[in-house]
């Protein structure tokens, strides 16, 4: 059963665990569950999906009860009025603070989009950065005899495909578990030392102004025990408040 972390006669929250699809595909047929058609059965209506989130990453999922609801909901994630927070564990030391303006090309799949313009022009792309921890381990890995990592606190301003984990990429602060973006010599080292092997990336918050009511809507999803227990790992705080 999934965790609904709001709900009301409109839109339902869920926290959306890593490796789940937000809905079918034919990228992955071989699947047989999906948030949308879990949630529906859950509630026992239908629901629409009013953005996404990459199977890999965790966290906030919002989903409309209606099709007015959901226009309504998608005019302002296009219009940029919908704050999103990620959390994202990345490889060294990050900078206290960067806003990154940097122009991504659209990231097109073989099968799903063979007949999408190849030659597409970057389009513009802009993620603020504010690292919150910073952690030295003990360890060599590679030629280097300690490993660094960072906490990094993410707010996208557009929402093209990977955004997060490219930009971070391209400021040599990979996330961890990243195998499209990332640094696979530390992927591999936290499944061996930590046992982690998921994207380190969480969709923790997303406010919005609701369209009905008015009212400032601010949803949050747990980072989960197993989380906290790693950070505390690292001397970082254990308890889910210290990160909200």
């Amino acid at each position: 059963m999934l965790t609904i972390l709001f709900q009301d006669e409109h839109f339902v929250a869920i926290d959306k665990p890593s490796g789940l699809l937000v809905h079918r595909s034919f990228l992955d047929k071989h699947e047989t569950q999906f948030a949308m058609q879990m949630l529906r059965d859950q509630l026992g209506q239908h629901v629409f999906p009013v953005h996404r989130l990459d199977r890999p990453t965790s966290g906030v999922l919002l989903f409309a009860l209606s099709s007015d609801a959901a226009r309504k909901m998608n005019e302002q994630f296009s219009d940029h009025r919908v704050t999103k927070r990620y959390l994202a564990l990345v490889r060294g030391f990050a900078p206290d603070y960067r806003l990154l303006d940097r122009p991504l090309k659209e990231e097109l799949d073989k099968i799903a989009d063979k007949y999408a313009d190849q030659n597409k022009a970057p389009q513009a792309a802009q993620t603020e950065f504010r690292c919150l921890q910073q952690v030295t381990l003990p360890i060599a890995l590679g030629k280097y005899p300690t490993i660094r990592y960072s906490l990094v606190e993410c707010f996208p301003k557009t929402g093209r495909k990977h955004q997060i984990r490219r930009h971070l990429n391209f400021l040599s602060h990979p996330i961890i578990g990243d195998v499209n973006h990332g640094d696979n010599q530390h992927n591999h080292f936290f499944w061996q030392y930590f046992e982690r092997q998921r994207l380190m990336l969480f969709a923790q918050r997303l406010t919005f102004m609701h369209p009905y009511s008015g009212q400032k809507i601010i949803i949050e999803a747990s980072l989960g025990e197993s989380t906290l227990a790693l950070f505390n790992q690292f001397s970082w705080p254990d308890k889910e408040a210290a990160y909200c």
